[in-house]
């Protein structure tokens, strides 16, 4: 009821920053609960399509098997660069070593852009909600002893209701911001595992395709 008389007793600066508020909460939940079905599936597919690439018996072989196990497209954008590129291009000019080094840069660039994809947002929404409470409250303090001074009757019965509903708006901020802090380091500690593991195969891979064409 607080709130309800909060949002209804409120201006248009208050009302916004309610809103604000809502639209921050939204957001950051779906990202929180699209990141936490992502990153578990993907640390669950980057070891099984890593190590069907270790068993297969040649590079084909091995893409295929990947494909097969890599359903958010994580490890295989790193097998399909080792392919050969075009010659008589800038990108196929140099030693074949360097020209895998940059080519699986890119792609682990590519895939950990997708891995961190949301968390910007959680960041924004982890450090900024608490000041857009703090905002809400003290606008909604102000209206509100503004209000209680128009009317000229002023005492601690009459104060105590509107600064106690307007110091509602602080606790939205820390209850939006808290989700949005958590998820991030969270998923931040995921990723970082992700990563890890993709940076050791894509290091594996550059040796494997060296080797295979130096001996070939």
């Amino acid at each position: 009821m607080g709130v309800m008389q909060l949002f209804g007793q409120a201006d248009a600066i208050g009302r916004t920053v309610a809103l604000l508020l809502l639209v921050m909460s939204v957001a950051s939940w779906v990202v929180i609960l699209w990141k936490a079905w992502l990153l578990r599936r993907a640390a669950g597919d980057v070891g099984r399509s890593t190590a069907a690439f270790w068993q297969a018996a040649s590079l084909d072989d091995a893409r295929a098997r990947v494909a097969g196990f890599d359903r958010d497209t994580l490890v295989l954008p790193l097998v399909d660069a080792t392919r050969a590129q075009p010659e008589g291009s800038l990108a196929a000019a140099g030693d074949r070593s360097q020209q895998l080094t940059r080519v699986l840069r890119d792609a682990l660039h590519g895939v950990l852009d997708k891995l961190q994809f949301g968390q910007v947002l959680l960041a924004t929404v982890g450090s900024t909600a608490p000041f857009v409470g703090l905002l809400g409250t003290v606008w909604g303090i102000y209206h509100a002893l503004t209000g209680i001074a128009a009317a000229g009757q002023i005492s601690i019965d009459k104060v105590a209701g509107p600064v106690g509903e307007a110091l509602i708006m602080t606790a939205a901020g820390l209850a939006v911001a808290i989700p949005a802090v958590l998820g991030y380091n969270v998923f931040g500690r995921r990723i970082g595992r992700i990563e890890a593991d993709l940076e050791g195969f894509a290091r594996d891979l550059r040796e494997l395709v060296v080797h295979h064409q130096q001996g070939a």
